[in-house]
């Protein structure tokens, strides 16, 4: 695969994913999505932020599958994206959040230094005002104010999930965790108190694989 970045056709792809999805995206952030494409097979050359390499496979596989998930964080003020790496779906959120929900705040954290390098760079070039990055483990994280959703894709079982990141969970949050098939071994293993309120099906356009969220709630006495 090449990784020859052709703007025009990714904007198109991207503007035909986005009319499949049903998402009004602004010239600007049609603009700042295909940038942060950019950056990413910039950066992924040395730090080896996703094992994708072709520009228009990361538009399919890592864009539109992230901004598959957007309705479901319609409404959210404070998100936290763990286990973050190339910014996915945080960076991307962060993006669409600019001008379709200007009070939504995304936070990221990884424990590679590379990747949040890679994130604070995102953040300045992409003028994301929006977006906080932590380097460190979740489990030690401590914040002054909880999160009403706390998301990651592909990053860890959802036991692990919410054991290491339930206590940065505001009353009533949620978790949105982004699956590929349903884990449903994952979700009968949830600790007790939890539990796994709503499972989606995404259709994710040029992508031919099953995706799913997983929406993992306290449970109310």
């Amino acid at each position: 695969m090449s990784n020859h970045l052709d703007r025009q056709q990714l904007t198109q792809t991207l503007a035909d994913g986005a009319a499949d999805l049903k998402l009004d995206l602004s010239e600007r952030q049609k603009t700042k999505l295909i940038d942060f494409v950019t950056l990413l097979v910039k950066w992924n050359h040395a730090y080896n932020l996703t094992a994708v390499r072709d520009p228009a496979q990361m538009l399919t596989h890592h864009l539109l599958d992230s901004l598959a998930a957007i309705p479901a964080f319609i409404g959210a003020v404070s998100v936290l994206d763990v286990g973050s790496g190339g910014g996915l779906p945080g960076i991307v959120l962060a993006i669409w959040a600019q001008e379709a929900q200007p009070q939504m705040q995304i936070s990221m954290i990884d424990t590679v230094a590379k990747k949040t390098a890679f994130l604070m760079q995102a953040k300045a070039e992409l003028g994301l005002a929006n977006v906080a990055v932590h380097t460190g483990r979740v489990e030690q994280l401590q914040v002054a104010d909880h999160f009403d959703v706390i998301t990651s894709r592909a990053f860890a079982s959802l036991q692990d999930f919410v054991q290491w990141s339930g206590h940065l969970l505001a009353e009533g949050g949620r978790f949105i965790a982004m699956k590929g098939v349903i884990p449903h071994e994952e979700i009968t293993q949830l600790p007790n108190g939890w539990k796994a309120t709503r499972m989606e099906a995404l259709t994710v356009p040029g992508l031919g694989a099953e995706r799913h969220l997983i929406v993992v709630e306290r449970q109310t006495q």
